[in-house]
């Protein structure tokens, strides 16, 4: 009786206009016209309304990011119109000042502004394009400039007017991040080197030093340097830049490559000796070829034109980071700010791992597992030599930005997925280390900073107001939310710890993985913050909640991957749950009209994070809760949910939901968009939902995945055919709603039948995805 009411409650809301399916075309119709898959990527997305992507020049998981910066405080914003350099380093859709080393901009005439924001040059749109690995600008000044790069260095092409008067000016003083200190040394007739030294972001850190040389492909007839204001021409040395100039009245290309280093100097000259020398033009086709490359390990089928430059713009997103850290020569700089030197391995920085632990790292580790490894390996490697694991890490220092434990499903991800072999017991010591204390006070690491509670109590107490021992986020200004990302992590390190034959520390992580039920309120049914003391704090309603970082009670609900069967019966059982989860995301409002209902119900803002009862698809605590519905017998809502939340993502500069967060976002939506999903994150188990391609072949490194290829169909997916109505894996019948790491490697296929209703597949209590003991 239930299932026929639920029949026809599906039934009822199946609509047949939804921006994620218009306008269906053929797999044919829609592919680039010479099937170049680069051709469909839109650099712009997410440009506008801080998404805080970037559209300039970088190769896959590059140091550097060659790209404009107009004035935003983390680069480029696409509602501005003028360009105040061409900047070495950008991270995709951070929220705070970042980066931004040595702004480059072309100029005419004599040298008088040393400020970028005032000899900033304004710029249209309409002269204004971007590819994977190359950026081009008209500037109002009649200077055309272009952009493109490879892993260690930035190449620019500048076009001038007829002039002998053709500046490039090198700003190493001013950047996003707060500046410490800088210098900058003509050193011949081609050559410029600089040393930058910064800090910050979105708190204090300690410092680091990026250091650069630029080589032009001509000498230039004349230079200087400045101080603050003072421009002294002929002068080699200055703190806060130089321009160089070139007389164009003949010819009128300038070219120049720009080669970076967190190491020293020597290690700048080395990469630009390892990846310079090479024009314009062929270091362009080399890193469109390197993103053809990568972006054609996933060929979709099937949707509109739309749809799919969507896709695959989120795809190049997904790989622009982290970032490759280590010289040509394999000497890096680590976290204790001494030179070391990679063995096997490429040196990786750049951490936003409260973010990518949820979506991104599991994506590279199925499409780039080679990279994941070294990646892995990279964090290890921090922990050894810094002594703590990292939180958020940029450059070569941490910020402690962010709060919980995203580092251990971070790294337990990487074990599930195979990429830590050699260095099993090496990365569990580090996290049973991280796991059981609290960072030194010497250590600039913050940790797990209510650990000693956490262990002793069970819960990690909110203290409102408690002074920050140390830069960044705080444990205790988020102890509710705190107290989920620990449970979280003990469970997947419980885990790792079984399969490496430590069952007493497995059974230690597995019963503290439990703690999440200590800050359950029996007298709101929610969870909620407690007090040192132990007693609950904060408003008792849940959309008003205290102590959950960037979100609410209502939107952590659903963050226990680790046991959802326990949380269900906390709130009451199956039917308890699914009426709590339609309501939170307005399922009857959704059925009527989807991408409405995302766009107006659910919660909208870049950073809007409080005081809300409602799905936030633009931020990350709750971006596991569609798939909830694997969990409490109803998995074709999960589908309605991810099918409206794909609306968000569009091929327009407003096309992405909130800050991409070194493509947590973007990985979410290729995911989402192929039909599986990370529902336990730091584990293997990958849920399933209608994907809204009707084939994706996915090539995958037979490393890793002896058959080297998967196929996902889902022939005749749409706005109203998106129900699974069976599922067959190689052929045989497949009733789960998920499936394992294990079992994507031994498939060649997972095939979908799709129909306008609801079926009764996945909804047995077999099917879900099951409890980590």
């Amino acid at each position: 009786m239930r299932w026929t009411r639920r029949l026809r409650l599906c039934t009822a809301g199946v609509v047949a206009a939804s921006a994620l399916f218009a306008a269906p075309a053929t797999a044919q119709a829609t592919q680039p016209k010479d099937g170049r898959l680069t051709d469909l990527v839109n650099p712009f997305i997410g440009t506008e309304n801080e998404g805080n992507t970037y559209p300039g020049a970088a190769v896959p998981f590059g140091m550097v990011q060659l790209s404009p910066d107009t004035g935003h405080n983390t680069g480029y914003d696409y509602s501005q119109n003028h360009i105040r350099g061409f900047s070495l380093v950008h991270l995709s859709g951070v929220g705070c000042g970042l980066g931004g080393d040595l702004p480059v901009l072309p100029t005419t005439g004599d040298v008088t502004q040393t400020d970028y924001a005032k000899y900033e040059a304004e710029f249209s749109h309409d002269d204004e394009a971007a590819s994977p690995g190359y950026y081009r600008v008209g500037l109002k000044t009649g200077i055309e400039a272009e952009l493109t790069a490879t892993a260690r260095t930035g190449v620019q092409r500048y076009t001038f007017p007829a002039t002998d008067k053709a500046n490039v000016l090198l700003n190493a003083a001013q950047s996003l991040h707060t500046g410490v200190s800088s210098k900058v040394e003509v050193l011949d007739n081609r050559t410029v080197r600089t040393a930058i030294t910064g800090r910050g972001f979105c708190q204090d850190t300690k410092p680091y030093t990026v250091y650069t040389v630029t080589r032009f492909d001509r000498p230039f007839t004349a230079y200087g340097t400045w101080d603050g204001s003072t421009v002294t021409a002929g002068s080699k040395t200055g703190a806060g830049g130089a321009y160089v100039r070139f007389d164009t009245t003949e010819d009128r290309t300038v070219e120049a490559t720009t080669a970076l280093s967190y190491v020293d100097a020597r290690g700048a000259s080395v990469n630009l000796r390892a990846e310079g020398g090479r024009s314009f033009d062929a270091v362009h086709h080399k890193a469109r070829q390197a993103w053809e490359d990568r972006l054609d390990d996933v060929r979709a089928q099937g949707g509109s034109d739309s749809l799919r430059r969507t896709f695959y713009s989120s795809l190049y997103r997904s790989f622009l980071a982290p970032n490759i850290g280590s010289d040509a020569d394999g000497r890096y700089t680590g976290w204790d700010q001494e030179i070391h030197r990679t063995d096997g391995f490429t040196y990786y920085q750049n951490w936003s791992l409260w973010d990518t632990y949820r979506t991104q790292s599991q994506l590279l580790s199925l499409l780039a597992p080679r990279e994941a490894r070294d990646m892995a390996i990279s964090v290890v490697r921090i922990s050894e030599e810094s002594g703590w694991l990292p939180k958020w890490g940029y450059g070569t220092v941490e910020t402690n930005i962010m709060t919980g434990d995203p580092v251990t499903p971070f790294l337990t991800n990487a074990y599930q997925q195979g990429l830590l072999k050699g260095y099993e017991e090496r990365a569990y010591r580090a996290l049973k280390r991280n796991a059981d204390g609290v960072p030194p006070a010497d250590s600039p690491a913050v940790g797990r900073e209510a650990n000693k509670e956490y262990v002793a109590e069970g819960f990690a107490p909110y203290i409102k107001g408690r002074p920050h021992v140390k830069p960044g986020d705080s444990d205790y200004d988020h102890g509710a939310s705190a107290t989920l990302e620990y449970a979280l992590s003990d469970a997947m390190l419980a885990q790792m710890a079984r399969d490496l034959g430590h069952d007493s520390d497995a059974a230690r992580y597995a019963a503290r993985a439990q703690s999440y039920r200590n800050i359950f309120d029996p007298s709101t049914g929610f969870f909620r913050a407690r007090d040192a003391s132990g007693a609950f704090t904060g408003p008792a309603d849940p959309a008003q909640s205290e102590g959950f970082h960037e979100g609410t009670s209502w939107q952590y609900q659903w963050l226990v991957p680790q046991d959802l069967k326990g949380m269900v019966g906390l709130i009451g059982g199956e039917q308890a749950a699914n009426d709590r989860l339609d309501s939170f995301f307005a399922y009857d409002q959704l059925l009527a009209d989807p991408a409405k209902t995302a766009r107006e119900v659910w919660v909208n803002g870049p950073y809007d994070y409080y005081n809300a009862d409602k799905y936030n698809p633009q931020n990350e605590p709750d971006l596991i809760a569609p798939y909830t519905y694997l969990s409490t017998g109803q998995p074709w809502k999960t589908t309605d949910v991810v099918h409206a939340a794909l609306t968000l993502f569009t091929d327009t500069p407003t096309g992405m939901t909130g800050n991409d967060d070194l493509g947590t976002m973007s990985a979410w939506n290729v995911l989402s968009s192929i039909g599986i999903f990370p529902v336990q994150p730091g584990y293997d188990t990958w849920g399933l939902s209608t994907p809204v391609f009707d084939r994706v072949d996915l090539t995958l490194d037979r490393r890793y995945y002896p058959r080297g290829a998967l196929t996902i169909t889902a022939p005749g997916t749409s706005a109203t055919d998106r129900y699974i109505r069976s599922a067959r894996t190689d052929g045989s019948a497949y009733d789960r709603t998920y499936l394992t790491t294990g079992d994507l490697r031994g498939l060649r296929s997972l095939a979908f039948t799709v129909g306008p209703r609801p079926s009764e597949w996945g909804t047995s209590p077999q099917a879900a995805p099951p409890a980590l003991k």
